[in-house]
């Protein structure tokens, strides 16, 4: 009895106030489940688009043709499908759409649908969403290394800073709770040394406080002041990762730093990163290029790719397609993974199988319009995926994500946290050892 039922989706709002789709999926043995799109502010050109109202109402942001598609097209598509077979629901979900980008029944639309299928399969057999992905996907789950963001900036911040994400990951931690412990310290006290020289504006889309910073390499000597102020050696138990989302201020190789009323290059851009990873603590790096400077891109990888993780996410979009060509370019060494980027959980799977079977890392994401789903600890969990992203410390949409976490450490085990598995080869890595 886990044939597809029923689907029905309504509209609610994410972390921004706009508009985005819940759906919930019933079985014929009454099982259900529910899951929420979430929605980018920094996106890649490739990836999967939202259906969207346009007009002047709710700002043009409004969900109602995407809602007609799943009540017109996807409901009658996928009812009688066995839930349990997430492929063949996905599939069926593609080929109803039919097009690259997923713009005619809408990315918002087939995502919540993807996963809200998981979840009804998870109820039916009974079982935490977890579990039930590792059991579905033959993999040993283990709680992720978060990666948490102390300073908001680029897309997020109003573009007060060109950098998008400041972060920090803990991968000197024994445990998940150590990890949330050290956090709220390094957090409060960056937020008491901004407020203390008149450099803090408030808290930006994620959560991590909005500065007002005089340069981009300001955030990074304030947040090892954070770090050393919360008790912490930085380098030692706390590294700093940085989401750069280079296409955000760069085209065709070319980089405009606002802040700085600069312009550089990609061999320019290339050296200044370098110089940042030559006297700071950082062991992961997003999007350090454009996604279209595959060649400044495999520059860097060639250059640091043995000493620091090089995560793509504009660049890779979730696409197991364009992972492999990474991989033929020398391009990066780590993927994000964002279910919303692909539209289903299958294309992001194969995604992420897709990065690990080369020795990649790989990260499970949230996206900056968030909500109180928590698919993807969930998701990262089962798939001992290793690293999880959901944003800052504060705001419920980010922390019901590390708060589930934190239950499901509670049913695995201390022992099941990755304790800095991802950033063994890095540079954090090779500084321990």
């Amino acid at each position: 009895m886990s044939e597809i039922a029923s689907i029905n989706g309504m509209r609610v709002w994410d972390s921004r106030g706009n508009p985005t789709i819940e759906v919930e999926v019933t079985l014929a043995d009454g099982s259900t489940g529910r899951a929420i799109a979430p929605a980018g502010a920094s996106r890649g050109t490739r990836e999967a688009v939202d259906l969207r109202d346009g007009g002047t109402a709710l700002r043009g942001m409004g969900v109602q043709k995407a809602l007609a598609g799943i009540e017109r097209h996807i409901a009658p598509w996928l009812r009688g499908m066995d839930g349990l077979d997430q492929a063949a629901v996905d599939a069926a979900l593609i080929n109803a759409d039919a097009s690259t980008l997923k713009k005619n029944l809408g990315g918002n639309a087939m995502v919540a649908t993807s996963l809200a299928v998981l979840h009804a399969a998870a109820d039916h057999a009974g079982k935490p969403l977890w579990r039930h992905v590792a059991d579905s996907y033959d993999r040993t789950p283990k709680l992720p290394l978060p990666e948490i963001q102390i300073f908001g900036g680029g897309a997020h911040a109003g573009g007060r800073v060109d950098i998008q994400d400041f972060m920090i990951m803990v991968p000197g931690a024994t445990s998940f709770d150590e990890v949330m412990e050290i956090t709220n310290e390094v957090y409060f006290a960056a937020g008491d040394i901004m407020a203390q020289r008149g450099k803090l504006a408030g808290v930006a889309d994620e959560g991590g406080w909005w500065p007002q910073f005089d340069s981009n390499e300001e955030a990074l000597e304030t947040l090892v002041a954070a770090i050393e102020k919360a008790g912490e050696k930085p380098g030692d138990r706390v590294v700093i990762s940085l989401d750069i989302a280079a296409s955000e201020f760069g085209t065709a190789g070319q980089y405009r730093l606002s802040l700085e009323d600069r312009e550089l290059d990609s061999s320019g851009m290339i050296d200044m990163l370098g110089r940042w990873l030559d006297t700071y603590p950082i062991a992961s790096i997003e999007d350090p290029l454009g996604e279209d400077d595959p060649e400044g891109m495999a520059e860097f990888t060639r250059r640091f790719g043995g000493r620091v993780q090089i995560i793509g996410d504009d660049y890779l979009v979730t696409n197991a397609d364009l992972v492999r060509e990474a991989i033929s370019q020398g391009a990066c060494n780590a993927a994000l993974i964002k279910v919303n980027q692909a539209g289903t959980v299958s294309e992001s799977i194969a995604c992420f199988d897709a990065a690990v079977k080369e020795s990649w890392g790989a990260i499970v994401s949230a996206r900056s319009g968030e909500t109180e789903d928590v698919s993807i600890s969930h998701l990262s969990t089962g798939l001992g995926c290793g690293q999880l992203k959901v944003g800052s410390f504060t705001r419920s949409e980010r922390m019901v994500k590390w708060n589930e976490c934190l239950r499901i450490q509670r049913d695995l085990g201390k022992d099941s946290f990755v304790q800095g598995a991802p950033l063994a080869q890095t540079w954090w890595g090779k500084q321990r050892n």
